[in-house]
């Protein structure tokens, strides 16, 4: 029996705006598909934030037993700026400014965007397929899509039909937007345009002279639109129904809504059962925005070469502070929030290394089975991190107070103990086991050791007053000596 068959999740649907009882289309099998980086630029860290949100939740559907299907496409072929039908493509831009080729910048920054969630820790998804190796497929569903009656062809260009797929179907029922609202709000410009109507979307634009990147179709040699490489793709890997599509936030409109619009036109159904969305990352309380110079990229902050952070992060610290928060809520990134998470962190792995030493006893006083469930509970319930997190806690606790002598588990409790935080903590939350000397203090440990080594002196020298001091000035700038049968160890607080 695997562990889904007694674990009942609920998730939160951005389609219906409710907690629902997770019930997969086919039984221990999930198809699941997040709408991955468009590489023309170093990651950014709010889009790290929603990949490692879904790493965490691939994690768990994994450890619970589902055979998961993971895709996440990699978007190589330069959509238009916000999604306009004039002007230059993200990746053709890039290219133009370092006059080198298109696909050299998606290389690059491909390779980056690999790199940094290596860092982090991330699963690999099952999938990762690219727009450029799906053309094909794309120009197949905008035929189909033309054939069906919901898209026309202007001067070389495809357009999506928004007003006539509304007549039969419903466009914003995702991102709750009335087409009345949006035709009232959008500002007509007269003769600037093919399309029929200002909410009508690309989903083939012919190449100006000066576009590099293009492809040959039926219509003229040009490119797909942006939300067509995905309807195209997730369809391909998990089937025209599937499980799970998340994303960031501001993904969901147009981009997702689109995607929906595509779909129902082309085969017509909806696409996907649950709708998942991450929320934003924040630095100190406001947007992170290139243009107002309040941003961090990852290797910024892991480096602590930056103006806004006082030190480098581990990345499993920074994994950890992320995790503190549930992914659906707005998260602020900052110096004392990280700082916060950073002695947490260090106060869970110093709980998990001391685990190992502890012994059994004849009898247990406390009841894991019952912190086991809390911790499965947290992760049903739209997949809790911090109360998963809180919990964790409550290990600690119980870890020190046997290590203490105060409380005792028996071998078989110990070892589901042992399960509760190898499990969570690696295998779900995606955390490392790194210590406080392996996140970069090579050199305070080096200084500490010959401060601990003259400690030693004093004391053979029967100078205690000497030893004393030592000890206790180390403790005034947070450094903590513990003497024990092995020798003298510190830990920085």
């Amino acid at each position: 029996m695997q562990l889904y068959e007694n674990q009942q999740i609920k998730l939160y649907n951005s389609l219906t705006g409710k907690k629902e009882i997770f019930k997969p289309i086919n039984k221990g099998h999930i198809g699941m598909y997040v709408c991955g980086p468009t590489v023309y630029s170093n990651v950014h860290l709010g889009n790290v934030r929603t990949f490692m949100s879904f790493d965490m939740i691939f994690r768990y559907l994994k450890h619970l037993g589902y055979k998961v299907r993971y895709v996440r496409n990699i978007t190589d072929a330069g959509h238009l700026e916000n999604d306009a039908d004039a002007g230059e493509d993200k990746i053709t831009k890039k290219a133009r400014l370092e006059q080198i080729e298109p696909m050299e910048v998606v290389q690059r920054y491909t390779v980056d965007f690999h790199n940094i969630l290596n860092t982090f820790n991330f699963l690999p998804p099952s999938i990762e397929p690219t727009a450029t190796g799906h053309i094909i497929e794309q120009i197949e569903l905008i035929k189909t899509i033309i054939d069906n009656g919901y898209a026309y062809e202007v001067n070389g260009s495809v357009y999506f039909d928004v007003h006539k797929f509304n007549e039969t179907n419903e466009y914003g029922k995702l991102s709750k937007r009335k087409l009345e609202d949006l035709i009232h709000n959008t500002r007509t410009l007269d003769g600037q345009s093919d399309k029929k109507n200002p909410q009508d979307f690309a989903l083939w634009k012919k190449a100006e002279p000066q576009h590099i990147m293009r492809w040959p179709s039926p219509w003229s040699d040009g490119f797909p639109g942006w939300h067509l490489e995905c309807t195209a793709m997730s369809t391909k890997y998990l089937g025209e129904h599937f499980d799970i599509h998340g994303g960031g936030m501001d993904l969901k409109f147009p981009h997702h809504e689109c995607e929906i619009a595509q779909n129902e036109a082309a085969v017509g159904k909806s696409p996907v059962n649950y709708w998942m969305h991450a929320n934003m990352l924040e630095l100190n309380g406001q947007r992170m925005s290139k243009t107002t110079g309040n941003t961090v990229n990852p290797d910024e902050l892991l480096s602590g070469n930056n103006k806004f952070f006082s030190k480098a992060y581990a990345p499993s610290v920074i994994r950890f502070f992320i995790a503190q928060s549930s992914y659906r809520s707005v998260l602020d990134l900052t110096d004392d929030g990280l700082l916060a998470s950073e002695k947490g962190f260090y106060r869970l792995m110093d709980a998990v290394n001391l685990l190992n030493q502890l012994k059994a006893s004849e009898k247990s006083t406390l009841d894991i089975n019952t912190l086991k469930q809390k911790c499965y509970d947290a992760m049903n319930d739209d997949f809790n991190s911090p109360i998963l997190i809180a919990h964790l806690f409550e290990a600690v606790k119980y870890i020190n107070q046997i290590n203490e002598g105060s409380e005792t588990l028996t071998a078989e409790d110990l070892a589901i103990l042992k399960e509760i935080i190898n499990t969570f903590t690696f295998d779900v939350l995606g955390l490392e086991n790194v210590t406080k000397n392996d996140s970069g203090t090579d050199k305070l440990s080096g200084a500490v050791d010959v401060l601990i080594k003259l400690r030693q002196e004093a004391r053979a020298n029967k100078d205690f007053a000497l030893s004393d001091k030592i000890r206790d000035e180390l403790l005034e700038v947070g450094i903590q000596l513990k003497d024990g049968k092995d020798g003298t160890t510190f830990s920085v607080n």
